[in-house]
This record gives C-alpha cells, structure tokens and sequence, in this order.
C-alpha cells in the first residue's frame, strides 16, 4: 500500500517538506517525485509559479487476523494427529468450561491411545494444550479422555491412595508408590486426608517423583525375632519361647471358630486394586 501526499513551496525542499509534514513522517522516511519545478516571473510582474512535489512511503499491506480461538486450533490438530495415526472417524465431544474445555474422544478401538497407564493420552493431552496456548498472555485449560478413562483412573488411585494409608497405620511403614504426574498425585494426597492416622508426601525429581504414604507419628520402630539367627535360619537348641503351647486335639480351645474381627473389606493386605502397585 502507497501513502502519499502533494504539496507546493518556493524551492522543491521545501515543497518535499510540506509534503511530508502532511504524511506524518520526516523527509528521510519518503521518496520524492518532482512535478514542477519553481520558476521566477517575468520582469517580477508576469508568470512564475511555486515548486509542486509529491511525497510518497510504501507500507504493507495489513492483513487483519483472526481471533485466537483455542478450541478451533486444538480440535483441528486433534483431528490431524488422529488422521495420521489411522483413525480418521473418531468423533471429537468440546464441552465448553470456566477456563477452558474438555475434549472427548468418541469411536472404536480407542484403547491404544490411552497407552500405557494413560501415558499416551497424557502426551497427546499436553501436545493439544501447548496448540491451545500458543498466545501470550492467555491460559486455556484442556483436558483430553477416552471413554471415561479420567474417571476411571481416578477412582482407582483413591482406592488406591485409602487402601496404603490403612496398611501404613497398621503397619508403621512408610510405603512408595510408582512415579505420577503431578495431577494424579493429588489424587492419592487426598484420598489419604481421609484416612486418621496416615500422611502423605512427594519424593524424586521430575518424572521419577512420587508419592509416600505413612504414619502420622513417622515409622514404628520393628520388633526383633528373637527366633531367627543372624543369618535368617532359625537357632538351634532349645528355645523356651518356642514351647509348644497348642492346646491339646480335644481341648474346647482347638474350635475351628472364626477369630474375632475378621478380614474388613479396608483391609491392607487385600489385593491392591487396578494396574498400580507399590514399590517392593
């Protein structure tokens, strides 16, 4: 685009002056074109007229963006990645938020892009994030599920978080568990707020972080076997602690009775539930 403005003066500098002074800019910034030159009258009574000068800067053409819209961008590079890994017909579900959205992925045979303990998800979640937010300035909140699996998860890892925090106050050890995101290991921090007597914290660095569950009072000082040798084998001789103490085959005591306070359904020593497991 070429901005211009025509002037005159008594000199063609001065004409260029004024033709700049109109365009808003100094005489170093525009190009000149002369249309007249000045010239005297006759006699100093008859003709003669001012220099006249054009004044002119090219600038480019402004092309008007469109808006940011983070929802736009995301889905449609969703819907790239997803071409690219064969499955062109999965249907994407926005569900509009305070702060951003939710997308849901809807079709068949979705299950490999959970990945492994949603390992997959999570990287496809924060690769549509960063499209999201490439706007300075802007937050857009994104979160990525396939059939429910957030959900899902999530009450795993607080079964999860509940079941180790009883073991820990019966216990009085401190338990690891496996490396989490940041998201999932406020999971367990709250499900383990639920349960009196056990505490939870975060150890490691980046992707090795992860969550410890133990007592309140800190680790129980553990009872020495005074059965076993130095060497894990149990000792010889005579061991009075070890007399036999049965009570005899026909004695009321030997009732195939259940005991008092049988397995509790919060019990530690059930199976943990879901894929995750405690550090040995």
């Amino acid at each position: 685009m070429i901005r211009e403005a025509v002037a005159t003066g008594e000199t063609v500098e001065v004409a260029f002056a004024n033709a700049c002074r109109e365009l808003g800019v100094d005489t170093t910034e525009a190009q000149i074109e002369v249309i007249d030159q000045p010239a005297k009258k006759t006699l100093g009574l008859f003709g003669g007229h001012p220099a006249r000068v054009r004044a002119y800067i090219e600038e480019p053409d402004l092309v008007e963006e469109e808006p940011h819209d983070p929802i736009k961008e995301a889905t449609q590079y969703l819907q790239g990645v997803l071409s690219a890994m064969g499955l062109p017909d999965v249907s994407i579900n926005v569900e509009e938020e305070e702060t951003g959205a939710a997308f849901t992925l809807n079709g068949e045979n979705l299950g490999f892009i959970i990945g492994h303990r949603g390992e997959t998800l999570d990287a496809l979640q924060y690769l549509a994030s960063l499209v999201a937010n490439h706007v300075e300035g802007s937050y857009f909140r994104l979160t990525l599920d396939v059939g429910n699996y957030r959900e899902k998860r999530k009450e795993t890892l607080e079964a999860l978080g509940r079941k180790m925090a009883f073991r820990a106050v019966k216990s009085g050890r401190n338990s690891s568990l496996e490396p989490m995101n940041p998201y999932e290991r406020r999971i367990i921090h709250t499900a383990v707020q639920t349960v009196e007597g056990a505490k939870s914290w975060s150890e490691g660095e980046d992707l090795s972080r992860h969550v410890v569950i133990g007592p309140e009072g800190g680790e129980r000082p553990q009872r020495r076997d005074n059965r076993r040798g130095p060497g894990g084998g149990r000792r010889g001789g005579y061991d009075r602690d070890r007399r036999d103490t049965r009570p005899a085959r026909n004695s009321p005591r030997a009732s195939s009775a259940p005991r008092a306070g049988g397995p509790k359904s919060d019990d530690p020593s059930a199976p943990i539930y879901g894929k995750i497991e405690a550090k040995k």
